[in-house]
């Protein structure tokens, strides 16, 4: 999961970088983790669940919390919720765990600032496999539910030869960056550790909370920002994805925790386009009077290798009955909608 790429935007000056409280738990449970039957399966839709969403305050994790209203919330992040969870503290992970011992426990949480990636792996493994390889084991320990959010990125360039269409949850990965070969391998070993889960990948995410390790911007923002203070932007046309409302994507995993669905998904909006014409969609639903102009990734060369190609198919989705998510225009027009709402 990204939050969309400032390294591939241009207004003509240098490239833009728009790249607590503690309490006691209340709840308890055996933590026999040879129970038949996890609990989360026989509260989910019957009654509420108690659910830990790990990454609370981030631009996903809010919406989470949102979309899982009328379930009991214990919110976990690095700062402003109810638990201090660092996923490169283990220790963290399993005293916030054995504190709570949630029915369902939804993480969010992610290195995913892909250049610092690059810059730091032994950070990015810490957080995106190590860490979550701990909460993999913890929840296996207590009988808990696990969903996990991935990225689009574990895919790598198409096969030479090969036609063109969004990935399936089978297809071989080939991660091209740090950040992608991380959040592979935490998929791995979380899939080794925890028997009921789901990953859950995505695409190209954008919401109403700040991404804060992008700069504190997402891309419609970063968009409507650079609309406001030049005559001009300049926008890649050959790296395609599906800009994936993190609104709806929280409704999504909330339709996918309350089921019995267990293994890899892709879910994001449905269609796929390029960024430039995501961000051509952007200016003309918000009424935006700019000049877009087109680019190629080779006119921001970055010793980040990103894919050229990263859009998902919700083929398991689909099988199963469970997917939800709107073709990415509404949820672009719908995020426009609830942003004037809230400016107002």
């Amino acid at each position: 999961m990204t939050c969309g790429p400032s390294s591939r935007i241009s207004t003509h000056i240098s490239r833009s970088t728009a790249t607590s409280r503690k309490k006691s738990s209340t709840t308890s449970r055996s933590s026999n983790s040879s129970s038949v039957e996890p609990l989360a399966r026989r509260f989910r839709g019957v009654r509420p669940m108690q659910t830990l969403v790990i990454g609370a305050t981030g631009q996903l994790g809010s919406d989470v919390v949102k979309a899982f209203r009328g379930h009991q919330i214990t919110t976990a992040a690095r700062h402003a919720a109810d638990y201090d969870v660092d996923l490169a503290q283990p220790e963290s992970i399993r005293g916030c765990l054995e504190s709570t011992r949630p029915d369902l426990v939804v993480n969010t949480a992610a290195c995913h600032n892909v250049p610092a990636c690059e810059e730091s792996p032994s950070e990015a493994y810490a957080v995106n496999a190590t860490g979550v390889a701990a909460l993999a084991e913890s929840c296996q320990e207590i009988g808990a539910r696990l969903i996990h959010v991935s990225t689009d990125y574990v895919f790598g360039h198409l096969p030479p030869g090969a036609s063109r269409r969004p990935w399936r949850e089978d297809d071989p990965t080939a991660p091209l960056n740090v950040y992608a070969a991380s959040k592979l391998a935490g998929e791995h070993l979380l899939a080794a550790a925890c028997e009921d889960h789901a990953i859950i990948r995505s695409s190209g995410l954008y919401g109403q909370s700040p991404c804060l390790a992008k700069g504190g911007r997402n891309f419609v923002q970063l968009m409507l920002h650079l609309a406001s203070e030049r005559g001009e932007v300049k926008v890649v046309t050959d790296e395609i994805l599906t800009p994936t409302y993190t609104a709806a994507l929280a409704q999504q995993i909330r339709r996918v925790a309350e089921s019995e669905a267990r293994g890899v998904f892709h879910a994001t909006c449905q269609g796929e386009c390029s960024w430039n014409e995501f961000a051509s969609a952007i200016f003309e639903y918000s009424d935006t009077e700019v000049r877009l102009l087109p680019a190629t990734s080779e006119d921001f060369p970055s010793p980040v290798r990103r894919p050229g190609y990263s859009a998902l198919d919700n083929a398991r989705l689909r099988e199963l009955s469970l997917d939800v998510m709107p073709d990415w225009r509404a949820g672009l027009r719908q995020y426009l909608h609830e942003s004037s709402a809230d400016v107002a």
